[in-house]
């Protein structure tokens, strides 16, 4: 497969040739922020000790700057892929993390319903029961987080 967006020095995201481990885990470190929020990810460092600090290094260089920074698809249908591998796998926390990801990414309540909807053909319904109810409960807190937030700003 090739194309402009797939040819040239991008199409490795930040994974190019002579780049360095720290430029890697840089680039993956933005791209993370970026769509997981700076709060989530502080909290995640915040805890990690010498027994998960590989592992969120690992995270963080493969995951976020060796795949979420390749230029191939979208923000949005990669949010649509990790939704449907969360529910596959029944990773139901990672599903409610990655749901706010995908609102972050762009895209809608209706269009993460509609991936949703195409789990139960492929997933199974029990399993996609349990991600809209996942979902449910991440809209229902979010709109409180947004409510309070409006609150806050009227009192002052």
């Amino acid at each position: 497969m090739s194309g402009p967006e797939l040819d040239g020095p991008r199409r490795n995201g930040v994974v190019q040739p002579g780049a360095t481990s720290q430029e890697i885990y840089d680039g993956g470190m933005k791209v993370r922020r970026e769509v997981l929020g700076a709060a989530h990810v502080d909290r995640a460092n915040a805890s990690k000790d010498s027994f998960t600090e590989d592992f969120q290094d690992m995270i963080t260089r493969i995951a976020w700057g060796g795949i979420w920074t390749r230029p191939g698809i979208s923000r949005q249908m990669r949010s649509a892929v990790t939704i449907t591998a969360m529910v596959a796998h029944g990773h139901w926390e990672e599903l409610a993390m990655h749901i706010r990801a995908a609102i972050t990414n762009g895209l809608s309540r209706d269009e993460i319903k509609e991936i949703l909807l195409q789990t139960a053909i492929y997933c199974g319904v029990p399993s996609a029961n349990t991600a809209f109810k996942t979902a449910q409960q991440v809209f229902h807190s979010m709109d409180n987080e947004a409510m309070e937030t409006a609150e806050m700003d009227d009192e002052s």
